[in-house]
């Protein structure tokens, strides 16, 4: 069982430098969800094969972002990746399994890498951040209208189905279980049936190919409108946490990376 035993929640930023220029696939991102189980093991291997069996994942990672040049990177180039992390107190552990690979390539699909930088604190990379249940549920101002920005290719499980749209029930309903189910109790939310509309949009289909095959999945940005008082104050919560939850289906192999469009952004 994954412990639910701390109410931050943090992101942070992986920078590696590439050791070969071969053909870079553009995601990788089942063999970085395998690295980062492989830091945790290294360390807690009880806690990596609860993480691995659980139903709700207590982190999400990022794809492998940076310039490919036509998918052959340059030797030392630098690429990043993020892993946001629903619990905190795992956060420790991953760097401890970091620390055992400073002088060792990181193999990522059969193409080596080099550990050059982690990002930890908030300000030190537009992806790294922390924040706090407590924090979010008590301070997030209730907002009628809110953007979600989808930065990478996002779909949801809907019965039997994969639906590419995002529509509102199913981005608040997943962002609502994912709350629940590592929030502390004082911060447990009830559940909804969300009434809330589509107000505007701008969303491109995409193609997510992981090593297992290809996903389908919308990129680009949604705006939301709350017609209840309620929803829009917890919906606005769930909009910020969605900086650290992802959306959506596969968020810990790099789909549903999402963050709040800010007013200011508009």
């Amino acid at each position: 069982m994954v412990h639910r035993d701390s109410s931050s929640l943090l992101a942070i930023v992986i920078e590696l430098g590439a050791e070969g220029n071969k053909f870079l696939p553009g995601t990788l991102g089942r063999a970085l969800h395998s690295q980062v189980i492989g830091w945790i093991a290294d360390v807690d291997a009880v806690l990596a094969e609860a993480i691995h069996t659980a139903r709700d994942t207590p982190f999400t990672i990022s794809p492998l972002f940076g310039n490919r040049r036509h998918g052959k990177p340059v030797v030392g180039e630098s690429f990043f990746f993020r892993i946001s992390l629903l619990q905190g107190s795992i956060l420790p552990i991953i760097l401890q399994g970091l620390e055992r690979w400073e002088d060792k390539s990181i193999v990522l699909g059969g193409h080596a890498f080099r550990l050059k930088a982690i990002y930890c604190l908030p300000g030190s990379h537009r992806w790294a951040g922390s924040s706090d249940y407590n924090l979010l549920s008590s301070l997030a101002i209730p907002q009628k209208e809110i953007t979600l920005v989808f930065h990478t290719p996002t779909s949801f499980k809907q019965k039997d189905f994969v639906q590419p749209f995002p529509l509102p029930d199913l981005v608040f309903g997943s962002l609502w279980r994912k709350w629940n189910s590592f929030c502390p109790a004082d911060c447990k939310m009830e559940e909804e049936v969300w009434q809330v509309l589509v107000s505007g949009f701008d969303l491109q289909t995409r193609v997510y190919r992981l090593e297992g095959g290809a996903e389908i999945g919308c990129q680009g940005w949604v705006r939301y409108v709350f017609t209840e008082e309620r929803q829009a104050r917890w919906g606005s919560v769930l909009s910020h946490f969605a900086f650290f939850a992802g959306v959506g289906r596969k968020t810990s192999m790099g789909m549903g990376l999402t963050r709040l469009r800010e007013s200011y952004e508009q």
